[in-house]
């Protein structure tokens, strides 16, 4: 390490450059495999304190504790969607009245476009007709994309459970595979670090259960302004999917849009748009930096960072994994004393050992630049 700080600031600048180029290219070349296993590896460190009860106090083998303590949350997972699939079946039962909105609405647009363009009914139903083989066509190939979609969320939920179950089986052989990597001296500070990992964790879950929350309650309470009905069912789906960053409020936008198209007038639908709009940017810019960032101690500007970079190596799932990879990585770059501006940049906190030294090194120069300007020669004008 002292060799390395002798180097000239060049070769550290292109040493970190292609370092964070192989990270970049090792992640998404690795994808199918890294996804799946840092979620599972999220979800095992929340399920650890279960899973110790169970050995603990019930007695269980390690394996069948680690299996009923993943059943049991994946039983917890599906009993919120079950529930959201059960409000969504009493939705269903406005059918009747949707198609009813359909076909006024669609006589209504033929009416329109027969005044202001002069095109009468017929040539409107043949216009329709000669695209219904392209429509089928296209219908197709976007059948084939879901079913693809499905299949590989299917093959995804699959491996994340199995990575969950073995993370938790082997994760004390884990452990002591740190321990043995680093000499008796850092034992202490690898404890840290692995204490330190699981407390994120619990946080960047509050986090995201409290985004919920608060995403809910305003959109309940705008869609209560607006009269729209079943107001808290689309609330409550507003917020679940809100989770999946971007995506997640588009889903629970059209869901919307259709639903207050039904259920009332048209001129609704530019309301809820707008609705949506002010709910995300309140998402956006406050929810998401100040309540998720801060539970895992990272600043807003790394937070948005991170998330754009996220997107753009793993995608939906790369966006909702880069919180929490951000904040295992500042616990590690805190923990080293190498690296700890690098977590100094990504935190939130100002206070820092360096502060002293910095607050005495701006009061030496301010001083220094005041007796300069009190020993400059006055201009001859001003004499």
């Amino acid at each position: 390490m002292e060799v390395i700080k002798k180097w000239p600031f060049f070769l550290k600048l292109a040493c970190t450059l292609i370092s964070i180029i192989c990270l970049f290219y090792i992640a998404v070349i690795g994808k199918s495999i890294l996804t799946p296993l840092i979620l599972g590896f999220l979800i095992s460190l929340l399920l650890v304190p279960l899973c110790n009860f169970f050995e603990r106090y019930l007695f269980l083998p390690r394996v069948v504790a680690s299996i009923i303590t993943t059943l049991l949350f994946a039983t917890f997972i599906l009993g919120i969607l079950y529930v959201i699939v059960l409000q969504l079946a009493d939705i269903s039962n406005e059918w009747p009245t949707f198609q009813k909105q359909i076909v006024d609405s669609f006589y209504s647009i033929q009416k329109w476009i027969h005044k202001n363009f002069g095109i009468n009914s017929r040539a409107q139903l043949d216009y329709l007709t000669n695209n219904i083989k392209s429509t089928i066509e296209t219908s197709t190939l976007v059948i084939e994309k879901v079913l693809s979609t499905v299949t590989s969320v299917a093959i995804f939920t699959i491996f994340t459970f199995l990575y969950v179950v073995f993370l938790l089986i082997y994760r004390r052989h884990l452990v002591k595979f740190l321990y043995y990597t680093f000499d008796r001296k850092s034992h202490h500070q690898v404890y840290d670090i692995v204490g330190s990992i699981q407390k994120v964790v619990k946080q960047y879950l509050i986090g995201l259960f409290l985004q919920m929350l608060i995403v809910s309650i305003l959109s309940f309470i705008a869609f209560s302004m607006l009269g729209l009905k079943y107001s808290f069912v689309l609330a409550i789906l507003t917020g679940v999917l809100n989770i999946i960053p971007y995506v997640g409020i588009v889903i629970s936008l059209i869901i919307s849009l259709i639903i207050t198209f039904a259920t009332m007038s048209a001129s609704k639908l530019f309301f809820v748009l707008i609705a949506f709009i002010i709910i995300h940017a309140i998402d956006g810019n406050i929810i998401m930096p100040k309540i998720v960032g801060s539970k895992v101690k990272i600043n807003s500007l790394i937070v948005v960072i991170g998330l754009v970079i996220g997107e753009m190596t793993w995608g939906i799932m790369g966006m909702f994994l880069c919180i929490p990879i951000l904040a295992l990585m500042k616990i590690v770059f805190d923990n080293v004393r190498e690296l700890k501006p690098w977590g100094y940049l990504l935190g939130d906190d100002d206070t820092t050992e360096i502060d002293t030294d910095l607050k005495l090194f701006l009061y030496e120069k301010r001083l220094t630049t005041k007796k300069v300007k009190t020993k400059k020669k006055p201009k001859e004008e001003d004499i």
